[in-house]
């Protein structure tokens, strides 16, 4: 297969709304591959993340048009129970996705709906929890939890499906930095070690940068830029203009080169901004 999601053209209207969420959206993502997606507010990124998992248009209303498939599934004609198999979702109002009241019965939730034979379900919840590190949680009510402890809830239950993709939009928002750092982790351990496809919507671009091998920069409905980390980081002052917040260090990268004083790639991590200083100090 040589893509997991393939979108052609799809275009999206809400019911009563005046202008497309998305317009015209053409994208190919391979298997295992590490997707980031921003954009100024409004772009269409949670639609576009709606798109993949079935809730545009089954749940919310409106214009579908072109196609949008996700391994081999038309996702209009296929369920959104058919392609929660497919497709782990953690949306931003993580509130509306749980279905039950503890965090244990979450996680099994979906394992037990969806034919988990029941003797990989207790090692399936184990896991889950484990990675996210909220073992100390199984027991808790979910109206107990801060927000970031919900999001953590509701990532460990998608995880327990071991689906082909997982969509993140701004799933690790109420999360303090160390958290953000793990999960980001997992995802990438997810990637490397099971071939897992990880789209994901993020605010925090400076992280999402550090591990995302591609980036689609998303502006009224359209894909705007669709091309490599680095490469897209090399348009700070286009991404600016998109209003898209970029990080400062590669807008001071920029400025640097135009003055002679670095000639390397924009820096993702603190390691390579220290190189950028030390060599433009120099």
């Amino acid at each position: 297969m040589d893509s997991l999601i393939l979108l052609e053209g799809v275009s999206f209207r809400y019911e009563g709304a005046g202008s497309r969420a998305l317009d015209d959206v053409r994208l190919s993502i391979a298997p295992g591959e590490f997707v980031g997606v921003i954009g100024p507010a409004g772009a269409g990124k949670t639609t576009l993340a709606h798109t993949l998992s079935g809730v545009v248009p089954h749940v919310r209303r409106g214009d579908f048009y072109g196609s949008a498939r996700v391994a081999g599934l038309d996702t209009v004609t296929a369920s959104v129970v058919e392609l929660s198999k497919t497709v782990g979702c953690v949306f931003q109002d993580v509130e509306s996705q749980f279905v039950t009241t503890m965090v244990e019965d979450e996680v099994l939730f979906a394992l037990e709906n969806f034919d988990v034979p029941r003797d990989e379900i207790p090692a399936r919840v184990d896991r889950a929890l484990a990675d996210l590190n909220i073992t100390d949680l199984r027991s808790r009510g979910i109206s107990t939890l801060s927000g970031g402890q919900k999001q953590k809830v509701a990532l460990a239950a998608a995880l327990a499906l071991a689906p082909s993709a997982l969509v993140l939009d701004e799933a690790t928002g109420e999360l303090d930095p160390a958290s953000s750092v793990q999960v980001f982790g997992l995802l990438s351990q997810l990637r490397r070690e099971r071939g897992t496809t990880i789209i994901v919507i993020e605010q925090k671009i400076m992280l999402l940068c550090a591990y995302a091998d591609r980036l689609l920069v998303m502006d009224q409905g359209r894909v705007v830029i669709d091309g490599p980390v680095r490469r897209t980081l090399e348009q700070p002052d286009r991404l600016l203009s998109l209003g898209v917040n970029c990080p400062r260090v590669t807008t001071l990268a920029a400025r640097l080169r135009e003055k002679e004083l670095y000639h390397g790639p924009p820096p993702i991590n603190l390691d390579e901004a220290e190189t950028m200083v030390r060599e433009a100090m120099a």
